[in-house]
């Protein structure tokens, strides 16, 4: 059975799975739906896989669609990676609130965000693959970024040697002039 965390923040949820290790190596089942919905009380339906490779000091984020808001179950199979989880939902009693945490290939934790929520990470290792399953399609005409380093955000991210962000990113707008979901 899979050991969900609650974060400080609703819904986000660091899942921990069952690792069968020996002298040969280890085995993990990286993704169960049947498991995974009872353990975190939804009935999910995953319709995109995604995943990245970037090299350390590389920072993507923070982004999320306007429109088909995507909940996503994220994972590291290689390297190691700072993790950021902002919840954009303005009705929410937590909005402009962060989470992070350091999901590694060793560890196998899993990081769910439900929709609702921009996401980003840092790559703390030489190389990181990330992996992630989304509950709605990719839309290029809804996708949005927040600036990472917003002090309105205040989001508190390990130090490395040299940082790195794509141009849309590095240009992204502050908390105060992103366009944000209406709900």
């Amino acid at each position: 059975m899979l050991q969900i965390q609650k974060t400080l923040l609703q819904g986000v949820k660091i899942i921990n799975p069952i690792v069968h290790g020996d002298d040969r190596g280890y085995f993990l089942e990286s993704y169960n739906k049947r498991e995974l919905d009872q353990a975190l009380g939804l009935e999910l339906n995953f319709v995109q896989d995604n995943q990245s490779g970037s090299r350390h000091g590389i920072l993507r984020g923070l982004h999320y669609q306007i429109e088909q808001p995507q909940g996503k179950l994220v994972r590291v199979i290689r390297g190691e990676v700072f993790d950021v989880a902002v919840d954009i939902r303005r009705s929410s009693v937590q909005f402009k609130q962060w989470f992070a945490t350091r999901l590694s290939a060793e560890s196998g934790q899993q990081l769910w965000l439900p929709a609702g929520y921009a996401h980003g990470f840092l790559v703390l290792s030489e190389w990181a693959e990330v992996a992630y399953k989304t509950t709605d399609y990719y839309a290029p005409e809804h996708e949005r970024s927040l600036r990472y380093d917003d002090p309105q955000i205040g989001i508190e991210w390990p130090s490395v040697s040299t940082l790195e962000l794509s141009d849309r990113d590095a240009q992204a707008p502050a908390w105060a002039d992103a366009e944000l979901p209406t709900h």
